[in-house]
């Protein structure tokens, strides 16, 4: 695939909408539309690579950190009690671009082993309600 036609790329290059809660001059993240939780945020490399075998060695640590920062403000803006955190590569990897599943979890949450459905949100203003206490977070966070 090329970053043409990537649909991560084109959220990155603002050509495809996307409910972004951080950007930093390596990664970006945003609401998954077919969350587990709501909440659940993706986040990527804004350069392209399809897999993290693919990821230079100097990036782990600013992009792990990224989900660190991400991780803590979904926990905050959204009283989750805890955090999953995922990478498929290439099985299960529906855009083959790295990307980091961040999701909240609270206990009877029904999320159980690793067939979990996905639901949309049921309308913009719920995305955009939660896209804004994240990114509020995030701003506390990084005060």
């Amino acid at each position: 695939m090329s970053t043409k036609d990537c649909i991560f790329c084109k959220i990155i290059r603002r050509e495809s909408e996307g409910y972004i809660v951080f950007e930093d001059d390596i990664s970006l993240s945003f609401l998954d539309i077919r969350p587990l939780n709501p909440g659940h945020c993706l986040l990527v490399p804004k350069d392209h690579y399809e897999t993290i075998m693919d990821l230079p060695e100097d990036l782990i640590g600013p992009l792990f950190k990224n989900a660190k920062l991400i991780s803590k403000a979904i926990e905050m803006g959204l009283s989750a009690q805890g955090i999953f955190i995922g990478i498929n590569n290439k099985i299960s990897q529906s855009v083959p671009h790295l990307h980091i599943h961040i999701v909240p979890r609270n206990k009877n949450d029904n999320l159980k082993g690793f067939f979990w459905p996905r639901y949309p949100y049921k309308d913009r203003e719920t995305i955009l309600d939660i896209q804004n206490r994240i990114k509020s977070a995030i701003d506390l966070l990084l005060i």
